[in-house]
């Protein structure tokens, strides 16, 4: 008897940094987090992790507020993912997503993007088939079956699961 095999589950976690200050950093690339988002970026990471949803790999914009907001999700991660900061997510949607997440290794079953709006909302609305609002420090879950990130991205129906608000867990 033939059995079916099955495909591999892809999660893909896309979150939006942390609050961030316009008070301080001498760019826009340079703002770091504020007070507010430097207590809800670990919170939000508790939460992936009492879901079950720890990243094997976090791909990051290089500006300070999301490399803040990993700095301070890192430490309740266990193991911890490994990161990859990619400048081409800066200020990005839906196209750079896709080709950042091309070039995961085949064994990432899952994977967190940490970026920016307008770009994020609009891919996490391209993602779901719907109009989802994405708020500083939010987290949006998705899930496709797909062999590869790259035939996710192609041929994949992305299931929608849920969202983290960092002001509901405070």
């Amino acid at each position: 008897m033939e059995t079916m095999r099955t495909m591999p589950q892809r999660r893909l976690i896309l979150m939006r940094h942390a609050k961030s200050s316009w008070k301080e950093g001498s760019s826009d690339h340079e703002r770091p987090l504020n007070e507010r988002g430097r207590a809800a970026a670990p919170l939000v990471a508790a939460e992936l992790q009492k879901r079950g949803w720890t990243p094997e790999m976090v791909v990051a914009s290089n500006a300070r507020r999301t490399v803040e907001t990993w700095e301070r999700m890192r430490e309740n991660f266990s193991p911890t993912p490994q990161i990859v900061l990619d400048s081409s997510l800066y200020l990005s949607g839906y196209s750079e997503l896709v080709s950042a997440a091309a070039q995961l290794p085949g064994f990432c079953q899952s994977a967190l993007f940490l970026g920016h709006n307008p770009g994020w909302e609009m891919a996490a609305s391209q993602l779901s088939g719907e109009s989802l609002e994405m708020a500083t420090g939010m987290a949006v879950l998705f899930t496709v079956e797909a062999a590869t990130w790259q035939s996710a991205f192609l041929n994949g129906d992305w299931k929608f699961v849920s969202i983290i608000r960092p002001r509901e867990l405070i």
